[in-house]
């Protein structure tokens, strides 16, 4: 049956900032089709652990800051997963940061925190995690874009720098793993309310200049992801390969 495609008994996944927002919903749907969690993060996802195991699946948390954190930390957490839940199948690149400013002062210390969480961190953790999962021939890596993967944005310009080579990452880690059963693929989110964009909701007029962009006419939900991370993280996806899948309310289609 097709639907069982979308299962993922049995599989672990490990997914970065899974706290609040889009990882705490990433995190939650992969535990509903099945899946074991590794939360990685410096904040304790406490909720999300108890979210995953009332769901009857195994939630472990591994500590650390994507911030600070060199080549050698991300594989020891990925190690650190394996270990203890026995295997790695799905990785979930979620964790970002956004820092606002114009571009001509946009303080240089804003720039190399944005780059060193939403690119750098993102590039150590599938390398480690593509170790494991081309070592087993299989494995299923999704990275979270952004509807600034495709656009400029404005007075962002170190966030929309990560999230473009974001996606070019995603495609060429497709093209190397793809032949090896590994598919890399991302989610580009739209204007969703989340954290990074309280700033942009407590103005009146950016709010309203925004939402009356959106086809759908509504900020998206973290919830509104769901369906897309299930479906990239299971056999249902096993030929797509290198796509940037935009949930984003029909912003792009404008």
């Amino acid at each position: 049956m097709v639907l069982d495609a979308f299962r993922l008994d049995g599989r672990v996944a490990l997914v970065t900032g899974a706290n609040r927002g889009i990882g705490r919903a990433v995190a939650t749907a992969l535990a509903q089709a099945g899946a074991d969690l590794a939360l990685l993060g410096r904040t304790d996802p406490a909720e999300t652990v108890a979210v995953v195991e009332a769901l009857g699946r195994r939630a472990l948390v591994v500590p650390g800051d994507l911030a600070t954190a060199g080549p050698d930390q991300f594989a020891d957490a990925v190690e650190s997963a394996v270990a203890e839940l026995g295997r790695l199948d799905i990785l979930v690149n979620n964790a970002g940061i956004i820092r606002r400013a114009a571009a001509v002062t946009h303080p240089p210390q804003d720039w190399a925190a944005v780059l060193r969480v939403d690119l750098d961190a993102v590039f150590h953790l599938c390398q480690a995690a593509g170790r494991i999962m081309l070592d087993q021939g299989h494995g299923k890596i999704i990275n979270i874009a952004s509807m600034l993967s495709y656009q400029g944005g404005v007075r962002v310009p170190s966030y929309t720098a990560a999230k473009h080579a974001v996606v070019g990452l995603t495609r060429a880690l497709a093209n190397e793993w793809a032949a090896h059963g590994v598919n890399v693929n991302a989610i580009a989110p739209g204007y969703m309310a989340t954290d990074n964009t309280a700033a942009l909701r407590a103005d009146p007029d950016r709010e309203r200049a925004i939402r009356d962009r959106i086809p759908a006419g509504r900020w998206g939900d973290p919830e509104d992801l769901m369906g897309a991370a299930v479906f990239l993280a299971s056999d249902a996806a096993r030929y797509v390969h290198g796509a940037v899948l935009a949930v984003d309310g029909g912003w792009l289609a404008r």
